[in-house]
């Protein structure tokens, strides 16, 4: 005969009836064990989730990942990842000519100039950049974006032409700094007709 209390709602197999029922020292153990469970895992660390790099993947590619939600934690996460040393996360799902990689910076070589500082030092002149490195997005193999990045969580995206004219919105930051850097540098020099 068909009995409920015999049948697990999980698995639904059959329960074997307990020959211990209402065993006082039996239950105590169970609880004891149940709770000591509970502390365990209330001071046991538990590790870390990986970022899904599909997901970073798209979020690097849009207009603006600060102004999509669902962009922002796994943003922020692999930013943190990424300064603490950790590798950039891969997306299997992409193929290999949509995929974003991450590049330290290095001033003058890699770094926009409107980031690059130089500093007068005793062997001769010492650069930096304000941003720690960079993380490219490539579509249909063709750089699309480069996100420059800093330990303090500070981003800028430099968008490809191509990646612009598909967009036609995109965070301007980038663009606007440069411009300013370019302003901001002494006219030319004429030319010298009798040089």
């Amino acid at each position: 005969m068909y009995d409920p209390t015999t049948v697990d709602p999980v698995s639904g197999t059959a329960k074997r009836p307990s020959a211990k029922r209402g065993n006082p020292v039996a239950s105590t153990v169970a609880a004891l064990a149940a709770g000591l469970a509970l502390v365990i895992a209330g001071v046991w660390p538990t590790p870390a989730h990986a970022v899904d790099g599909c997901k970073v993947l798209l979020c690097f590619a849009a207009p603006s990942w600060r102004s999509i939600p669902q962009c922002v934690p796994p943003i922020q996460q692999v930013l943190r990842d990424l300064a603490r040393g950790r590798p950039f996360p891969t997306c299997a799902m992409s193929g290999p000519p949509n995929s974003a990689s991450h590049q330290w910076s290095s001033a003058p070589a890699y770094c926009p100039p409107q980031y690059t500082r130089l500093f007068d030092g005793e062997s001769g002149p010492i650069y930096s950049c304000d941003y720690t490195g960079a993380v490219a997005v490539n579509i249909e193999g063709v750089l699309w974006a480069r996100t420059w990045w800093s330990f303090s969580g500070d981003t800028v995206t430099e968008f490809t032409p191509a990646a612009k004219a598909q967009l036609g919105t995109w965070d301007a930051k980038f663009d606007a700094d440069y411009a300013t850097w370019l302003a901001s540098l002494p006219p030319p020099a004429p030319p010298c007709p009798t040089c």
